[in-house]
C-alpha cells in the first residue's frame, strides 16, 4: 500500500498552522495583559512601587530622541541606528550559454547610538532594540554606481563568465522624531536612569504601530492560521479518505479477478477431465482394450507424477494461462514498465493501466511459446 503522501503533507501542514494560531493568540494575550504607560513620568512611580523579584514589562510610547545622532553620509538624515549595505550587481554565465542576472554582499555595516523615547514629561531609554520584533528601518537613500572597471579587468572577468553591472547602495535609518511604541521589561539603575530592554520572559517589540493595532494584527493573523488549518485539515482528511477507498476497492478487485481465474481454471479442468473420461468410454464400447489402457495410465501417471511432487504442474492446473480479460484466450503479451503477463494481444490493445498494478501501459510486447 502506497503512502499518502499528500494527505500526510496537508494534515502536517495544518498542525503547524495550527500551532502558529496558537502562539499568536497567546502573543496577543500577552500584549493585552501588559500594564500601559500613559507617560513616561509615572513609570519611575512605578518602578518604585513594583515588586523587585518579577520583572516589571510595561508598553510605552514616545518620539525618538539622541544625544549624539548620526548624520547619514548620502540622505543627509539624522538616526538613531543606521545600517549600510553594498551590493555587487553582475550578469554570469550559466551552463545553457545565456547571461543571468545575480548578485553578491559586498558590505554591510551598522551603527548605534544610546537612544531614547521622550513624550514630553519624561526620557526613557531603550536597549537592545536591534534584537527587537517589529523593528522597521526607513530606507533614507539607495543608489546604484555603475562599474568603472578598466578594460583588462573587464576582459579577465568575461573570460571567467562575469560581466559587471555596478554596485548598489542601501542606507536604511531609523530617524529622530520618530513614534515609536516600545513593549520590554523596566528598570532602573542606580543614578536614576530608566531603560526599557528584552525581558529574559516575555515580549520584546520595537514598532511603530501603537499597541492596539499589535494587538489587532495578531489576532488577525491567529484567526487566519485557524481557517487555514481547518482548511488543510478538510483537504487531508479527504485525501486520505480517498486513498484508503481506492485501496479497498483496489483489493476487492484483485480479489473478484482471482476468483474469475480460479472459476474458469475449474471449468478448463473439469472439461478436460470430462473428454478423457468420454475416450475411455468409447473405446472399451469399440473393444480398443489396449488402447483405453494406454489412455488410462497416461493420465494416470501424469497425475500421480503431479501428486507426488511436481508443484508446478499443480499451479498450472489451478492457474491456467487465460486471459484475465476475456478468460478464454491464453495470455501472450507482456506489460512495458511493470512487466506483467496476463491479457492476450486482443484485449491489451484496448488497455491503457495494468489490470494487476494499474500502472500505465507504454508498450505491450507479444510473446510466443514455442
Amino acid at each position: 500500500m502506497m503512502i499518502p503522501w499528500g494527505g500526510l503533507s496537508c494534515s502536517l501542514s495544518a498542525a503547524a498552522l495550527y500551532l502558529l494560531g496558537r502562539s499568536s493568540g497567546r502573543d496577543a494575550d500577552v500584549l493585552q495583559s501588559v500594564p500601559r504607560v500613559n507617560q513616561l513620568k509615572d513609570l519611575a512611580q512605578l518602578l518604585d512601587t513594583a515588586c523587585k523579584v518579577v520583572p516589571l514589562v510595561v508598553t510605552i510610547s514616545g518620539r525618538v530622541g539622541s544625544e549624539t545622532p548620526i548624520s547619514c553620509e548620502h540622505s543627509g538624515l539624522r538616526g538613531v541606528i543606521v545600517e549600510e549595505t553594498a551590493e555587487q550587481h553582475f550578469l554570469k554565465h550559466n551552463d545553457t550559454g545565456s547571461w543571468i542576472q545575480d548578485s553578491a554582499l559586498m558590505l554591510s555595516l551598522s551603527k548605534e547610538v544610546p537612544w531614547y523615547l521622550d513624550d514630553g514629561t519624561a526620557r526613557v531609554y531603550v536597549v537592545g532594540a536591534r534584537g527587537a520584533t517589529g523593528l522597521v528601518l526607513t530606507v533614507a537613500s539607495e543608489v546604484f554606481e555603475e562599474s568603472g572597471r578598466s578594460l583588462v579587468r573587464g576582459t579577465l572577468d568575461y573570460l571567467q563568465g562575469l560581466k559587471m553591472l555596478g554596485v548598489k547602495r542601501i542606507e536604511r535609518v531609523l530617524p529622530t522624531g520618530t513614534s515609536l511604541t516600545v513593549v520590554g521589561e523596566a528598570v532602573k539603575d542606580d543614578i536614576g536612569t530608566i531603560r526599557v530592554q528584552k525581558p529574559n520572559k516575555g515580549p520584546f517589540c520595537v514598532s511603530p504601530k501603537s499597541i492596539d493595532q499589535l494587538i489587532s494584527n495578531l489576532g488577525k493573523w491567529a484567526r487566519w492560521y485557524r481557517y487555514a488549518s481547518m482548511g488543510f485539515t478538510f483537504v487531508g482528511a479527504y485525501l486520505i479518505a480517498k486513498h484508503a477507498i481506492n485501496y479497498i476497492l483496489e483489493r476487492r478487485r484483485r480479489q473478484d479477478l482471482q476468483k474469475r481465474v480460479l472459476a474458469a481454471a475449474a471449468q478448463r479442468l473439469g472439461q478436460e477431465n470430462e473428454g478423457i473420461t468420454s475416450t475411455i468410454c468409447f473405446s472399451f464400447v469399440h473393444g480398443s482394450t489396449s488402447k483405453s489402457s494406454h489412455i488410462y495410465e497416461s493420465s494416470a501417471g501424469s497425475n500421480g507424477k503431479s501428486e507426488n511432487g511436481s508443484d508446478n504442474t499443480k499451479r498450472d492446473h489451478l492457474m491456467p494461462d487465460l486471459c484475465v480479460i476475456c478468460l478464454e484466450q491464453e495470455y501472450n503479451a507482456v506489460f512495458v514498465p511493470c512487466g506483467h503477463m496476463c491479457s492476450c494481444t486482443s484485449c491489451s490493445s484496448q488497455l491503457s493501466n495494468c489490470p494487476l498494478c494499474r500502472r500505465r501501459i507504454e508498450q505491450v510486447v507479444r510473446t510466443f511459446r514455442h
